[in-house]
């Protein structure tokens, strides 16, 4: 068996932030969210395949460079010629003739994969991972599945009335034979997403489920689901050369990293990410992700995303997301 970490996608519902940083980069306090996804699967000893693209090429070789990964990059640079997850997987297939442990890049959870290895290893049947989101609401954002006992009978893509509150979660382990039927599935022109796909491979071979009933799991669709994420995944850091005044104030748990300026009664936290190098002064941040770079004077940032090289003087940023090297200010 080989994993693959899909992470070949552009995150439209992220930008301006991921118009030049690849979603699953991101920064998990000290981590990228990929970081944990490598964490979970390294122990297994299956070869690691990371499928990317060009645009985000060097920043994924830069990141596996003390990896024990191998980077396959597809040929498109933009949402618009992206390959989509179902024809990535069918390209890898040419090349990976083996039974595939299969991740979203953009996946990040708590639970072990260790039962369910086990469970595939025991089925040698296609099986995917779900789990109970608890609220027929919030069913609709994701892929329901319907079963018959373990086996699934239908996957239904962001269904209006869900049947259940068990959705796919982005991990799914395919036999060989799977495997070798995604080029018969791109080649009929169908939708190009997971959920479909396997609906489709239902049809064909039987198809089982494995129900994670313990721990947590975010889908990091968009900058709400990011934050939330990142508050539960935050682990307190601050950086031993962050110049922090006796007027400013650290709210636990944060992380600072390197060459940070804090002054003028600056309060910093909780759940605050503040990049390399920014400069803090008389502003307050918490719940949100300050990339580095930043310039922040008399500001206050609450469940925001400032992307690189920003400065902002004079303003209250809610709910926002602030794209690279801009530069925002009201009055004096």
């Amino acid at each position: 068996m080989k994993t693959v970490i899909l992470a070949g996608g552009y995150a439209t519902r992220l930008w301006p932030i991921t118009k030049t940083k690849a979603k699953p980069l991101l920064p998990m306090g000290r981590k990228k969210i990929i970081d944990f996804i490598y964490e979970k699967v390294v122990k297994f000893n299956f070869p690691i395949v990371v499928s990317t693209n060009m645009r985000f090429k060097a920043d994924f070789e830069k990141w596996a460079e003390d990896k024990d990964v191998e980077l396959i990059v597809e040929n498109t640079k933009s949402e618009e010629e992206k390959l989509g997850a179902v024809k990535a997987l069918a390209e890898l297939s040419e090349i990976i003739d083996d039974e595939m442990l299969v991740i979203a890049g953009d996946n990040i959870f708590s639970f072990n994969l260790d039962d369910f290895v086990s469970k595939y290893d025991s089925l040698k049947r296609p099986l995917i991972a779900l789990y109970d989101v608890g609220d027929l609401e919030l069913a609709k954002r994701y892929g329901v599945v319907e079963l018959d006992g373990s086996r699934v009978v239908e996957f239904y893509e962001k269904p209006e009335k869900p049947k259940s509150t068990l959705v796919g979660i982005g991990i799914y382990a395919l036999s060989k034979e799977a495997v070798n039927l995604l080029g018969e599935y791109t080649k009929e022109g169908r939708k190009d997403n997971l959920g479909d796909f396997i609906s489709w491979l239902s049809k064909h071979i039987d198809v089982y489920s494995f129900t994670f009933n313990d721990g947590n799991w975010y889908d990091v669709g968009n900058a709400d689901s990011y934050l939330e994420a990142f508050r539960f995944y935050l682990k307190h850091h601050v950086s031993k050369d962050v110049e922090i005044d006796k007027t400013s104030k650290i709210i636990e748990p944060v992380v600072i990293e390197e060459g940070v300026s804090i002054k003028g009664r600056s309060i910093i936290g909780p759940y605050a990410y503040i990049g390399k190098y920014c400069e803090i002064e008389a502003s307050d941040v918490s719940e949100s992700v300050i990339f580095e770079n930043v310039i922040l004077r008399r500001t206050k940032v609450w469940r925001s995303i400032i992307d690189e090289m920003c400065e902002i003087r004079n303003l209250e940023l809610s709910s926002s997301i602030i794209g690279g090297h801009a530069k925002i200010q009201r009055g004096e």
